[in-house]
């Protein structure tokens, strides 16, 4: 065990917080997932909990694999992975797949894995961002031409992901101008990325209104969760009228949520006692931690928020201890969308936000999802490791060296 931790390198403290997260989420995944068992019939408790054990540990050799690499080479590999991720992209809506049923173009299999490219995407960008403002903090930027260096390659990721997956990229996006900003560039431009942004959207929107069967089904779903979590004057009205119209007027899943959480009280029904879990369709993923607070009650809902909060600090922690600038860009590139997914996730449990399909990070179960956010990670324990990196040594890289020295 001593050797073990000996190989460990990085913020102790980050791969304790991975370590607990992974731990406690055996059993709430277990008792989660009997509604896939006993409702939508597939598989076993068992069988799901395994199979979330396998993707923890698979996780784990990635945070250990990649917090080897010297951060450097993020740098130089977010330009050579950039094309791919566009490629994915591109085949992911083309093909697509069905889960339950339902029309989910925002994934592929690969080797009979499901596999989000949209995670993969998110990751490079960040990475991708962090490199163009770091080469260019002491510059004056020329908005001309980081349209076609930084926004153009964005936004073509962004438009790939928006059909399939409105939360990611709105998620991406928000991210990038946060990145975008703390990394020095104009306030200015930044207000004019932000309005095209919102122009493009609503183009995109009247597009799929105008032709339905391009993109069948996403522009409703996308109204339906927010006339659902702002329902008119009328539906309130309707609701208070009479009980039957809750399920019509709300969404059932956070209805379902709520009582979970209600019943939850300070100390929970205990593991695997929760009734919800029957109910609540994805709560095994997405609501989980409805679940969470059923089971374990406030404490339990307290603990895991304090835990995301001191990954958050550690994520500031390591920032301070960084050398360069594109190691703290990247860095909060990285590690604040964890956080803001795990906060989307816990927000939308308890009525705060509309659905939007975001995990909580490690703890949830899933696939990708979880092996991205382990890559996330290991990015940033590699900056953690790293000391005497210089902005030059990182940003000199040229991309085509970094590919030969990997095949070597």
């Amino acid at each position: 065990m001593k050797t073990i931790f000996q190989h460990i390198k990085g913020d102790k403290t980050i791969w304790a917080i991975v370590a607990i997260l992974a731990i406690f989420s055996f059993m709430p995944v277990y008792s989660a997932s009997t509604n896939l068992v006993y409702v939508v019939g597939f598989g076993s408790t068992f069988g799901h909990l395994i199979k979330h054990i396998v993707l923890l540990f698979f996780g784990f050799l990635i945070i250990y694999g990649v917090h080897k690499i010297p951060y450097r080479y993020f740098s130089g590999g977010s330009v050579i992975m950039l094309p791919v991720v566009i490629i994915l992209l591109i085949f992911t809506l083309a093909q697509g797949t069905t889960i339950g049923g339902a029309n989910a173009s925002r994934w592929i299999r690969i080797g009979g894995i499901g596999f989000q490219p949209s995670t993969l995407a998110s990751l490079v960008l960040m990475a991708y961002v962090a490199r163009y403002l770091a080469k260019n903090k002491e510059k004056e930027i020329n908005f001309k031409e980081s349209m076609w260096q930084l926004w153009l390659p964005v936004s073509m990721v962004l438009l790939l992901i928006l059909p399939a997956n409105f939360s990611t990229a709105a998620i991406i996006f928000m991210m990038i101008l946060v990145v975008a900003f703390l990394g020095g560039y104009p306030l200015k431009y930044l207000g004019f990325i932000l309005g095209s942004g919102i122009v493009a959207l609503s183009i995109f929107i009247l597009i799929a209104k105008a032709f339905p069967d391009a993109m069948p089904n996403r522009v409703q779903t996308w109204e339906n969760r927010i006339s659902r979590f702002f329902p008119s004057k009328e539906e309130e009205s309707q609701k208070k009228g009479t009980q039957h119209n809750i399920k019509r007027t709300e969404n059932y899943q956070v209805e379902k949520a709520k009582i979970a959480i209600a019943t939850g009280g300070v100390l929970g029904l205990g593991p695997g006692k929760s009734i919800q879990k029957n109910f609540l369709y994805a709560s095994e993923s997405d609501f989980i931690f409805a679940i969470i607070v059923e089971e374990y009650g406030l404490v339990g809902g307290f603990l895991i928020v304090s835990i995301y909060f001191i990954l958050l600090f550690r994520i500031f922690v390591v920032v301070k201890k960084t050398t360069t600038i594109f190691g703290t860009l990247l860095v909060l590139g990285l590690g604040i969308p964890i956080i803001a997914q795990a906060t989307i996730n816990m927000a939308v449990a308890t009525n705060l936000f509309p659905v939007t399909g975001q995990t909580l990070p490690l703890i949830s179960s899933g696939g990708t999802s979880i092996w991205m956010t382990c890559v996330a990670l290991g990015i940033i324990l590699s900056v953690s490791t790293s000391k005497q990196e210089t902005e030059e040594d990182i940003l000199d890289d040229n991309p085509l060296d970094i590919l030969h020295e990997t095949i070597d």
